[in-house]
């Protein structure tokens, strides 16, 4: 019985610990993320930037590369969701389904993998940053902790790496270029693309310009 109520207490007691981390995050920049962790790359780059500090372009780049409903989801895609579960029973290639939220649960507190304990707890995450976080912030931690290339973390090494200038002065094309290596980040190159990468960008500029451009932006908290 104490052996019991010894493991819920710790139980609880590492649920809180989560959600207080969580809340923290609201306003704390975030130094270092688990997968930064994971990769230990010797060289590796990254510069945590503000909002105000990174192109509206990127930002609406991300979006409309990664999960355009994220403006009005509340962390999960459920028809991305079944779309995968039916490819996947289908013994087709599955479709990414994660959201922009889930990126960031799983960026910022977990590992790389695919065991259900890791997807318990992304869910756990992705439910507390929908619920304590607004929108802007969200997409803020997720450009300053998606991979861009090898040992390359956050839109701001990203732009300087391979543009030479500050997040705050990217173009459009750039961005969608930057969004398009998400994917695979590691295979796929900013630094002379392939030619599968560069119809992607022309593909992201396309959905950009659907998507309203930056007035998108106008619509999240």
């Amino acid at each position: 019985m104490r052996l019991t109520r010894a493991a819920v207490t710790a139980l609880l007691s590492t649920a809180m610990l989560s959600v207080i981390l969580v809340l923290a995050f609201r306003w704390l920049p975030v130094p270092v993320t688990a997968f930064m962790i994971h990769d230990a790359e010797p060289d590796a780059r990254h510069d945590w930037v503000p909002w105000s500090e990174i192109s509206g372009h990127v930002a609406v780049a991300v979006i409309a590369a990664e999960d355009q409903k994220f403006p009005v989801h509340d962390g999960f895609d459920f028809d991305a969701i079944d779309k995968a579960l039916v490819d996947g029973g289908r013994g087709r290639r599955q479709r990414g389904a994660s959201t922009i939220s889930q990126q960031v649960a799983k960026n910022l507190f977990l590992w790389p993998g695919h065991s259900w304990v890791r997807k318990g707890l992304e869910v756990w995450f992705t439910i507390w940053i929908e619920t304590l976080w607004p929108k802007r912030r969200i997409l803020e931690a997720y450009l300053n902790s998606a991979e861009f290339g090898r040992g390359v973390w956050g839109v701001e090494a990203a732009s300087r790496s391979y543009f030479g200038k500050p997040a705050a002065l990217l173009t459009r094309p750039e961005a969608a270029l930057l969004a398009a290596v998400l994917p695979s980040p590691k295979r796929m190159r900013v630094a002379n693309p392939s030619a599968y990468v560069r119809r992607r960008q022309e593909w992201i500029l396309i959905q950009m310009r659907r998507l309203g451009g930056t007035r998108l932006l106008e619509s999240l908290d």
